[in-house]
């Protein structure tokens, strides 16, 4: 038997009515907030990723699926969403169009990692990207989309965690700043740590060992070292929060995963789904645009993990209602009756009624058994005395009810009893 590969998961039939609540849920509030879709392709130029991600990141280090196609080129399954939305932007000359432009996705993204609940090798994301803005307001705005979705799925369980990492120019003079404490205590950080002391000190940050983590708690922080305009730019955010009813916690060791973030930079956490805590982490990248070839352009967004969604709603209880699946059964006597039902199923379906009939040629009986087994909430009998009347008899399964019903009436009559 060809099993599946480690790390990936089917949705089946049974589950993929959850993703299709959220996934109507994500477009409503997009919608809402004024951002339109765009679809990106699921493999890129690997370049695109070493340019925008950064090459000392772990996911370009270590986790991407990286391959050469048949042309000899070096090709990247996606590892999250916003460098191929930033690439989108400047090949399509989008910095032309109105700005600020608000774009939306939900894309599958492959990273090659340990796999555990809430993280596999190909997951799910839901993203948002705000161009054209350097103001704090655009910040706030993707900060109140991401908790306006959090409120439709009365989540209560998450909380908001801010920090700024300046700008290129301030976060220079804080990396060796950083540097320097570091250097006095290599001793106690991983071997992955010490790789990245002259590379990239800030991504030890971001380094969740115990012993790093003991490290950087004595770290000097980075929002003690922001020139005056990411200052100005933080704390302008923390009042527009704070006016808006946002809770919130500073953390000034959160720096994200990503080299291209610059200034803001956030997490909604939760507690009840175990290590795998973030739910949605964004920020701004005001030098992305610049790095993949395009003008400068700030720029603003959040990446959020269905499956982690999937996990929080579940461990609150969450009441996902499968409202897609047929809810009427079509049952005849016999086969002579099946000409004149598949007239039934299409005035149903025509009135918006999801009903299904047998395409197996089972008994009537072996009919009403799989009709049980299937959870359909309706049985609509079709036989001779049916026939010649034109009234029909519908059997609420979870009721036991029966009501005979004129053809005229059958549709407005199961819309009504829907619910």
């Amino acid at each position: 038997m060809i099993r599946i590969p480690r790390g990936t998961k089917d949705v089946l039939p049974t589950e993929s009515y959850k993703w299709q609540q959220i996934e109507k849920i994500f477009r409503e509030v997009s919608n809402l907030f004024g951002f339109q879709e765009i679809r990106t392709p699921t493999f890129e130029s690997t370049e695109l990723f070493l340019r925008g991600v950064g090459e000392t990141t772990d996911i370009v280090s270590k986790e991407m699926y990286t391959f050469l196609d048949k042309g000899d080129r070096s090709i990247t399954l996606k590892p999250e969403g916003t460098a191929g939305v930033a690439r989108s932007f400047v090949e399509n000359g989008l910095a032309s169009s109105a700005l600020p432009l608000k774009m939306y996705y939900i894309t599958p993204v492959f990273r090659y990692e340990a796999p555990q609940a809430g993280r596999l090798r190909e997951h799910h994301q839901f993203g948002v990207e705000l161009f054209g803005s350097e103001s704090p307001y655009a910040d706030l705005e993707v900060i109140l989309l991401a908790r306006e979705i959090f409120k439709r799925f009365d989540i209560s369980s998450v909380f908001l965690k801010i920090n700024n990492i300046g700008c290129p120019s301030c976060r220079k003079k804080y990396n060796e700043i950083l540097t320097e404490y570091l250097k006095k205590n290599t001793d106690k950080l991983c071997q992955t740590c010490n790789d990245r002391l002259y590379k990239n000190p800030l991504r030890i940050l971001d380094c969740k060992i115990d012993s790093c983590e003991i490290v950087k708690a004595d770290a000097p922080k980075i929002i003690d070292h922001l020139c005056p305009d990411c200052l100005k730019h933080h704390d302008f955010l923390i009042q527009l929060l704070d006016a808006s009813n946002v809770e919130y916690v500073i953390d000034p060791y959160l720096v994200r995963g990503l080299d291209y973030y610059t200034g803001t930079v956030f997490e909604f956490v939760s507690s009840v789904i175990g290590s795998q805590g973030t739910v949605c982490g964004g920020g701004r990248y005001n030098n992305l645009i610049t790095e993949v070839g395009g003008v400068n352009t700030p720029a603003v967004g959040f990446g959020m993990g269905i499956e982690r969604l999937i996990l929080l709603l579940e461990a609150n209880g969450y009441k996902f209602v499968d409202d897609k699946k047929p809810i009427v059964y079509i049952a005849t006597y016999n086969q002579s009756y099946y000409v004149y039902a598949l007239q039934l199923v299409t005035l149903l379906r025509k009135e918006g009624v999801a009903v299904e009939i047998d395409v197996v040629g089972r008994s009537f009986k072996a009919q009403l058994k799989y009709a049980n087994k299937k959870g359909f909430k309706f049985v609509l009998v079709v036989g001779e005395n049916e026939v010649a009347s034109n009234k029909f008899s519908l059997k609420n399964f979870e009721t036991g009810e029966e009501f005979l019903l004129d053809k005229k009436d059958l549709a407005i009559f199961i819309k009504n009893q829907r619910i």
